[in-house]
C-alpha cells in the first residue's frame, strides 16, 4: 500500500519536508512516490481557481502559499484559472447550485483575481517559472459527444454517487443538476490536459476537492498510463471552531480594492491566541524555530507575535510599505488614541452631505461596512459596539451626528474608519 499518512511519513525532498512541517498536508495519494519524484527532478503542480468573484478570499491563501513553497523548493506551479469550469459551478461543499454568471462577468473576474498571483509567484521561462493557464482554452473547444465518448467512458455513476460532494447533497434531498454533475469530469479533464501540455503530475487543493482530484489521477492513469498525484490541505478553522475567512463585514478578500491593507493587517492582528503558531507556519515564511518562540509567548506578550504575523502576512500580499503603514496606523490609533486623515492606510468611507443628513446610526453602520444589516447594527449598538468620535452610540434610530467634515468611527476594538461628509457616496 502506498504511504499516505503525513503524520508518520519521513520525507527526503525539500518540498514535502516544508509542506508537512508547516501543516499544509491533509491527504496525499502516495507520499512515498511523490517524495521520490520531488527528489529526482522538477515536479509541476497546479491548483484551480474558479472565477466566481472579482477577488479571491483568504480561503484560497493556503493553496497560494503552498504553490509559493513549491516554487521556492525548486518546482513549477500552475495557477489554473477556471474560465470554463466557472460556467458550470463546483458542487463540492455546496448546498445549492451557484448562480450562473455571464461570460463577460467571468472574464472580468478572471482579469481581476489573476493579479494577486504576481505577488506570490515568479512567472518566467525557466524550468520552475510559474505558468498561468485558463481551462476555457480547451474545455470550450470540446464537442459534447466527443467529450462523453473520450472521457465519460472512464467514469461510473456508481463511483460518482459515492463522493461526498454528491452524496451529501442527495442525502439532504437538495437538487443536484446534471450540469453540476459534469463538473468532476471537467476537472479531471483539466488535470489530463495539463499533464499532456506541461507534464503536470500533481494537483493540489482543499480537502473538499479530494474526490475531484482522485478522478483526475485515475483519468491520467487510464488514458496515459502514467502515475499522477493528488494532495489536499486541511480545512482551515480557528481555535474556536469557526471556518477561517469570515468577519462580521463579510469575506476577507485578497484584492486591495475589496479589503484595504489596513483591514487585512487588522484581521491578522486579531488572531486568537491559540492560532498564532499555526497561522505563522501557514501564512508567513519565518523559520520554524522563530515561530516556536513566538507561539510560546504568553499574556500580553502574545500581542507582539500577532503583530509579527500581521506584518509578515500583509507584506507577502500587499508589500512591505503597505504593511508598515498599516502597523503605524494601528499603533497611532489604538496605542496613542490618535486619529487623523493623515494617518497612513486608515480606510476612508465617503458619503454625500445630502445623504448623511438623513442617515440613522444603524444605517451609518451598514453604509461603512460595520454591520451586515440594520438589525445587526441595532444588536451591536445595544452591546455598546459603536462609537463616533469616542462617544458611545446608544440609539440606533437617532440621526447620526458628526461635528465638522470628518469623524472617527469605531466598531468595538477592532476597526477604525474615517468618515468624510464631502464627496460621492461609498
Amino acid at each position: 500500500m502506498p504511504e499516505t499518512d503525513p503524520a508518520t511519513f519521513k520525507p527526503k525532498s525539500d518540498l514535502l519536508k516544508v509542506l508537512i512541517e508547516r501543516g499544509y498536508v491533509h491527504q496525499c495519494t502516495d507520499l512515498e512516490a511523490l517524495d521520490a519524484a520531488a527528489t529526482s527532478g522538477v515536479v509541476t503542480a497546479y491548483v484551480g481557481y474558479d472565477c466566481t468573484a472579482d477577488s479571491l478570499h483568504i480561503g484560497s491563501l493556503i493553496s497560494i502559499m503552498m504553490m509559493r513553497w513549491l516554487q521556492k523548493t525548486g518546482h513549477r506551479p500552475i495557477p489554473l484559472m477556471g474560465g470554463g469550469t466557472t460556467k458550470v459551478g463546483d458542487p463540492s461543499d455546496k448546498d445549492s447550485q451557484r448562480p450562473l454568471l455571464t461570460e463577460a462577468v467571468i472574464n472580468a473576474n478572471l482579469a481581476s483575481i489573476r493579479r494577486v498571483f504576481a505577488t506570490f509567484l515568479d512567472f518566467g521561462e525557466g524550468p520552475t517559472g510559474a505558468v498561468m493557464v485558463n481551462n476555457a482554452d480547451w474545455l470550450e473547444k470540446l464537442g459534447y459527444v466527443d467529450f462523453l465518448r473520450d472521457y465519460g467512458v472512464h467514469f461510473t455513476i456508481n463511483r460518482m454517487l459515492a463522493f461526498d460532494s454528491v452524496k451529501l447533497r442527495l442525502e439532504r434531498e437538495q437538487p443536484l443538476t446534471f450540469l453540476e454533475f459534469n463538473y468532476m469530469l471537467m476537472q479531471a479533464t483539466d488535470y489530463l490536459e495539463l499533464n499532456r501540455r506541461y507534464g503536470c503530475s500533481l494537483q493540489m487543493g482543499g480537502s473538499d476537492q479530494w474526490g475531484n482530484i482522485i478522478n483526475g489521477v485515475e483519468l491520467i492513469r487510464r488514458v496515459e498510463q502514467k502515475q499522477a498525484f493528488g494532495l489536499t490541505t486541511p480545512l482551515l478553522t480557528t481555535a474556536s471552531g469557526e471556518k477561517m475567512g469570515k468577519t462580521v463585514g463579510g469575506a476577507v478578500w485578497l484584492n486591495a480594492d475589496r479589503l484595504s491593507p489596513y483591514d487585512y493587517w487588522q484581521m491578522w492582528r486579531n488572531t486568537e491566541d491559540a492560532d498564532v503558531g499555526k497561522f505563522l507556519k501557514l501564512f508567513t515564511e519565518l523559520p520554524l524555530d522563530e515561530i516556536a518562540r513566538l507561539a510560546a509567548l504568553e499574556g500580553a506578550e502574545i500581542n507582539d507575535a500577532k503583530k509579527v504575523l500581521a506584518n509578515e502576512a500583509t507584506t507577502l500580499l500587499h508589500g512591505a510599505a503597505a504593511a508598515e503603514a498599516a502597523a503605524e496606523t494601528s499603533r497611532a490609533a489604538f496605542e496613542e488614541g490618535r486619529t487623523s486623515a493623515a494617518l497612513p492606510g486608515l480606510p476612508a468611507v465617503g458619503m454625500s452631505e445630502d445623504r448623511f443628513s438623513n442617515t440613522s446610526n444603524a444605517e451609518l453602520m451598514v453604509a461603512v461596512g460595520f454591520a451586515t444589516s440594520k438589525s445587526d447594527a441595532r444588536r451591536q449598538i445595544a452591546n455598546g459596539g459603536f462609537r463616533i468620535d469616542g462617544v458611545q452610540i446608544t440609539n440606533p434610530d437617532e440621526t447620526a451626528s458628526i461635528q465638522g467634515d470628518e469623524a472617527e468611527l469605531r466598531k468595538g476594538k477592532t476597526r477604525i474608519r474615517l468618515f468624510l461628509t464631502k464627496g460621492d457616496s461609498a
